[in-house]
């Protein structure tokens, strides 16, 4: 299976006054296509560093990121802007939604960047929208839906443009347990059609949902299981 992540040896320094604090500490971890990866770790673990660092939002202070094959460090701003747009699929525990825009309008959003003309947009945004149930909520703006479609809204923003990764930050972090269970069956439905997804999470049962699990502590990784389709639990 091949790869579309390879992290080498990296490592992400913050200096704070006198003292250096190393957010990740030699992180070594490869992903292939179509795995369904959590990566949990408590808080200040260096989850949310990793993250940014894959979804090419952050550089590594030391070590080598490739991105289906590519060297991160060696793109251009206008590269990584490329890479964000089109191979990584963001959603984020708060949604990132335009308040005062619809769903259509917020889905359609990223394809802007890709100088898709409007009519296309809207017909790709509008087959999102509807891959994740919200057919019959495409002009609703985001503060008439409830936190589920608006997460439902943030996940089609992120598929419509159809990324090799999902990456997911805390996704179901301001959802009920009902509504968690939802848009877990809705990620277990992507990755069952084949998408390689990420979960950034401190929710163990988040994690059990997935094939692979990556522990962070103290920015290392502590353990790197994988287990067998049929072990996945269920929240």
């Amino acid at each position: 299976m091949s790869k579309v992540i390879d992290l080498k040896k990296i490592s992400k320094h913050y200096e704070m006054g006198e003292q250096t604090f190393k957010a990740l500490d030699d992180v070594n971890v490869s992903i292939s296509k179509n795995e369904y990866v959590a990566i949990i770790g408590p808080s200040g673990s260096g989850k949310s560093t990793l993250m940014n660092i894959l979804g090419c939002l952050d550089v590594p202070s030391e070590g080598e990121y490739l991105l289906k094959g590519k060297l991160v460090k060696n793109m251009s701003e206008t590269e990584l802007a490329h890479q964000r747009n089109e191979s990584v699929g963001f959603i984020f525990q708060s949604f990132n939604l335009i308040p005062r825009a619809t769903a259509l309008e917020n889905v359609m959003q990223p394809l802007v960047y890709r100088f898709i003309a409007a009519k296309k947009r809207r017909r790709m945004a509008i087959e999102s929208l509807k891959r994740v149930g919200l057919g019959d909520k495409v002009h609703h703006l985001s503060s008439q839906l409830s936190g589920g479609q608006r997460q439902r809204v943030a996940i089609a923003r992120a598929l419509v443009t159809k990324p090799h990764i999902l990456l997911g930050d805390e996704p179901t972090g301001n959802l009920d347990s009902k509504t968690t269970r939802d848009i877990m069956s809705l990620f277990d439905e992507l990755h069952n059609e084949g998408h390689t997804i990420i979960l950034v999470t401190h929710e163990q049962d988040i994690a059990d949902h997935c094939n692979r699990v990556i522990r962070l502590v103290d920015g290392k990784v502590v353990a790197d299981t994988v287990k067998v389709k049929e072990e996945r639990l269920h929240v």
